[in-house]
């Protein structure tokens, strides 16, 4: 089965775990590293839920949940490592509705090309909108086409 193939499987029946729990999926992925296959889950918590985070039992809950049905239904024909965790204090921005969930945040952006004569920027997000990623930084309003990023994280700040 093709890796898509098989994120979309998990995907499903991840979906099926968090219907009725305060937890989503952020992201299924399924890559080869180095010799050996990782299958990483990545689970948050929605908008407006009780916790901001994904506490480590939930996550022990659903590792052993997709562990049981990858093995009832052994969707996966090599070995592989299960990995479940939350995405993290410096998660990467990958669904529209992070930009409007963490607008406001500090986020770190390294782009493909140079921009004003850079390719990494930290400031403040202000949104996404028409594809265009908008960052105060250094009091200045940057906007930064959404095709010349290359990662946009979370900044961790102490």
């Amino acid at each position: 089965m093709a890796k898509e193939d098989i994120q979309a499987r998990v995907t499903a029946l991840l979906e099926e775990y968090t219907e009725g729990r305060e937890l989503e999926i952020y992201n299924v992925v399924y890559k080869k590293e180095g010799p050996e296959w990782v299958l990483r889950v990545f689970l948050d918590k929605p908008m407006g839920a009780e916790s901001e985070y994904v506490s480590i039992d939930e996550c022990e809950e659903a590792t052993r949940f997709l562990s049981d049905k990858l093995d009832e239904l052994d969707l996966i024909d090599r070995s592989y490592n299960l990995e479940v965790s939350s995405p993290g204090l410096d998660r990467e921005l990958i669904h529209e509705t992070d930009y409007v969930r963490f607008a406001g945040r500090e986020v770190e952006v390294r782009t493909y090309q140079q921009i004003e004569g850079s390719k990494n920027f930290e400031g403040t997000l202000v949104g996404k909108e028409d594809n265009i990623v908008i960052i105060e930084a250094a009091g200045k309003r940057l906007e930064i086409p959404a095709e010349k990023i290359s990662k946009i994280n979370l900044a961790v700040v102490f």
